[in-house]
């Protein structure tokens, strides 16, 4: 892996750089916010190793500068305190994964991995009528439109497009998205319905909606006929 670490302190810095090393992956360290921003495009990695707090700005400010500009890059930040509040955060600003300091370094690794594989997993753009589900670049995509979807949101309209019209059970959805330990609000999975339903209004996707299903969950309904390219 080609990894970015966006870290300041020196000593974790060092153990980062020599761990991954020594597992064959390259690391280019940027030890603060604005280097981060300024440097070449995130695209050019593999993953991101990004720590909550830096000496010039948060690392959720650069995590959402990053995804405003649709960089789909692979996510893993880096707290020290580790609350839910903060996790939460850091999720909804389109974090992949999180990890609490201290860690241990194989867990790192692994969650690194299992980041990296998710990646070059995910297969060509999904024809859902007329929007299409880019899932290398991350975003929903109809006739010249195009909007960027952070990593909840694809996972979730990912999830939804397996079996369009099919009910897909709540819990399931939590679980699938959030992960089984999630303990933030039970109601994040209608805010991101919320944020998809927008979405797909500002494409002008009227064949493509996201219904609930009363004491189920929700469904992805497409209808037929409304194909534009």
């Amino acid at each position: 892996m080609k990894c970015l670490l966006v870290e300041d302190e020196e000593k974790m810095v060092s153990l980062l750089r020599q761990g991954l090393g020594e597992e064959g992956h390259q690391v280019h360290v940027c030890t603060n916010g604005r280097a981060a921003l300024g440097q070449e495009p995130p695209e050019d990695y593999d993953v991101i190793i990004l720590d909550w707090t830096l000496p010039d700005m948060d690392g959720v400010s650069v995590l959402r500068q990053w995804r405003e500009a649709g960089t789909q890059t692979p996510v893993l930040m880096l707290t020290a305190r580790g609350t839910t509040g903060e996790k939460v955060m850091g999720l909804r600003a389109g974090a992949d994964d999180y990890l609490v300091k201290p860690f241990d370094f194989d867990e790192l690794l692994a969650r690194l991995e299992a980041l990296h594989r998710r990646g070059e997993q995910q297969g060509g753009p999904v024809r859902l009528g007329s929007v299409l589900l880019d899932p290398r670049r991350r975003v929903l995509r109809r006739g010249l439109r195009e909007e960027s979807l952070t990593a909840r949101e694809f996972s979730l309209i990912s999830a939804l497009s397996r079996q369009p019209g099919e009910p897909q059970v709540r819990a399931r959805l939590m679980v699938q998205i959030w992960g089984p330990d999630f303990e933030g609000s039970p109601n994040v999975l209608e805010v991101y319905v919320g944020y998809l339903r927008a979405k797909l209004e500002r494409l002008g996707a009227e064949d493509v909606s996201i219904r609930a299903v009363r004491g189920v969950g929700y469904t992805l309904r497409v209808e037929q006929g409304n194909r534009a390219s």
